[in-house]
């Protein structure tokens, strides 16, 4: 399935809107002036989320994203460029998870290119 290009600029964030950090593949490959990303696991800082327990809350922090969309076709140094399902901007296709892996939904990414789409 073809979709936009996700690139080192891109503004991502866990499920609860905390802000996760989309890694470069190198600065050889560019869409828009930013390094495409390759990295399927993008990790996250500042999670606010908890949960209800007993007597309380627990933290239950969102640490990483995991990317579900990659290209079959485009690879640069050997790793598949990461997707974003059109028209850009929006859910994104991945899975945001606590430490203990533990899904915790879906990540937004707010801002991006939307020339750039590959398969």
């Amino acid at each position: 399935m073809p979709g936009l290009v996700l690139h080192a600029g891109a503004q991502v964030a866990c499920f609860h809107a905390a802000p996760a950090t989309v890694a470069p593949a190198g600065p050889r490959v560019l869409v828009s002036g930013q390094p495409v990303a390759t990295l399927a696991t993008l990790p996250v800082a500042g999670c606010p989320f908890q949960v209800p327990v007993p007597g309380g809350t627990k933290p239950q922090p969102c640490v990483t994203v995991n990317w579900l969309m990659v290209s079959a076709r485009v690879l640069v140094n050997g790793q598949p460029v990461l997707l974003q399902t059109p028209p850009g901007p929006g859910t994104g296709p991945g899975l945001c998870k606590s430490a203990e892996q533990i899904p915790q939904g879906a990540p937004q990414v707010r801002a991006m290119q939307t020339r750039v789409i590959a398969s």
